[in-house]
C-alpha cells in the first residue's frame, strides 16, 4: 500500500462518490484538529484514511471510520496489520460502510478482530431524494406533511447562515434540556469553515419574527448528505420549525446533486419493536425516533464495527474504562 498526501486523497475521493463523509479529507482534517492524526492509504483497487490517536498511559489506538473505500482486497489488511504493529497500536476500530445484511469480510482474516462498540450510530433512517418534491411528501406521514406546511403558514423562516456563536447557544439549550453531551464550540466552527467553502455543508437556522427558534447543520459527500448536528430552544415549538428545517435541508441536498439524506441515528431496535414503543418512550434517542420516522425513509442499520486487537492487556483495560465513562 502507498501512503498519500491529502491532495491525491481528495482526488481519490472525487472518484468515488459512493465514499462516505467520515474518508473525506475534510473529515480528516477536521479530526486532526481535535487530537486525531490522519493517515491515507492507497492500493490497487481502494484506499482508507485511517485516524490514530494517543490515549492516556501510552496507549495507542486506530479508527477506521466507514471504510474503506473501493473494490476490497484482503491482502491489503496484511499491509494495515503490520502498519498498526509498527506504530505500536494495541487497537484497530474497523467500522465498514456497509448495511446489513452485506458480508463483512472486509475485516479480512484477523483471528484477533472480535465485535465491537460501535462510535457512530448502527441504526438510522435513510430518506431517498429522488424524484420531486410531490414524490417526497406523498412518502411522509400525513403529520410530518402537515407540520411542514404549518411551520410556513405560521411565519417561519429559514435561511442558511454562518453563525456558529448562535447555533452553539441553541446546542446548549438543547444539551440541557434532553440530556446529551455537545461538543466544544471550536468543533463545530472548524467544521463549518472546512466544510462550508465548497458546499460541502450548510448551516440553516429556522426563525420567527427575526427570533431563532431552531437550527441544522447538514453535510454532503458525492451522492450522499447527513443530518449529523441540530438544536432548538424552547420557545415558539408548537410553529414545528424542525420539521421544515429537515424540508430545506432535504431541498439543498437535492439541488447540489444528493440522492440520499441520512437522518442519522435511532434507536438500535427492530422496527416491530421501533413502532410499538415510539409514543410511550422518551428516554434516549426514543423522541429523536418519533420525529424521523415521519420524512418517509427506510430504516437501516449498520453491519456495526470490529476491534481487531494488538494487545489483549491493553484492549480489556480500554473496555473497563469505557464502560466506567458510561456508567457515570
Amino acid at each position: 500500500m502507498t501512503c498519500v498526501d491529502l491532495s491525491q486523497w481528495n482526488t481519490f475521493i472525487h472518484q468515488h462518490s459512493d465514499a462516505h463523509l467520515l474518508q473525506s479529507g475534510l473529515w480528516g482534517e477536521l479530526k486532526a484538529e481535535f487530537g486525531w492524526i490522519p493517515y491515507r492509504f492507497m492500493y490497487a483497487s481502494g484506499g482508507m484514511q485511517l485516524l490514530v490517536r494517543e490515549l492516556p498511559f501510552g496507549f495507542r489506538m486506530a479508527y477506521l471510520p466507514k471504510g474503506p473505500v473501493g473494490e476490497i482486497d484482503l491482502s491489503f489488511w496484511s499491509e494495515v496489520d503490520a502498519f498498526c504493529r509498527k506504530n505500536h497500536i494495541f487497537l484497530l476500530k474497523i467500522e465498514p460502510d456497509l448495511w446489513e445484511p452485506q458480508s463483512v469480510s472486509v475485516v479480512g482474516n484477523y483471528s484477533s478482530c472480535v465485535l465491537g462498540k460501535s462510535v457512530q450510530p448502527r441504526r438510522t433512517v435513510v430518506v431517498n431524494l429522488e424524484g420531486n418534491e410531490e414524490v417526497w411528501l406523498n412518502r411522509m406521514k400525513q403529520k410530518t406533511r402537515y407540520n411542514i406546511r404549518l411551520a410556513e403558514k405560521k411565519g417561519v423562516i429559514v435561511k442558511p447562515s454562518s453563525n456558529i456563536h448562535l447555533f452553539y447557544e441553541l446546542l446548549i439549550t438543547t444539551g440541557r434540556r434532553d440530556k446529551f453531551g455537545i461538543h466544544a464550540l471550536e468543533y463545530y466552527q472548524k467544521a463549518y469553515e472546512l466544510f462550508s467553502p465548497g458546499e460541502k455543508c450548510v448551516l440553516l437556522i429556522a426563525t420567527y419574527q427575526t427570533n431563532p427558534l431552531a437550527a441544522i447543520m447538514v453535510f454532503r459527500q458525492g451522492k450522499r448528505a447527513w443530518y449529523f448536528y441540530g438544536a432548538s430552544n424552547n420557545k415558539e415549538r408548537e410553529r414545528m420549525p424542525t420539521y421544515l428545517l429537515q424540508w430545506e435541508g432535504m431541498r439543498w441536498a437535492k439541488q447540489l446533486g444528493c440522492q440520499i439524506y441520512d437522518l442519522w441515528g435511532v434507536p438500535d431496535e427492530e422496527e416491530d419493536t421501533l413502532e410499538k414503543h415510539f409514543l410511550d418512550r422518551n428516554d434516549g434517542l426514543w423522541g429523536v425516533y418519533r420525529f424521523k420516522r415521519g420524512f418517509g425513509g427506510v430504516l437501516m442499520r449498520s453491519v456495526g464495527a470490529w476491534d481487531c486487537v494488538y494487545d489483549p492487556l491493553r484492549y480489556r483495560l480500554y473496555r473497563l474504562i469505557s464502560h466506567i465513562k458510561n456508567m457515570e
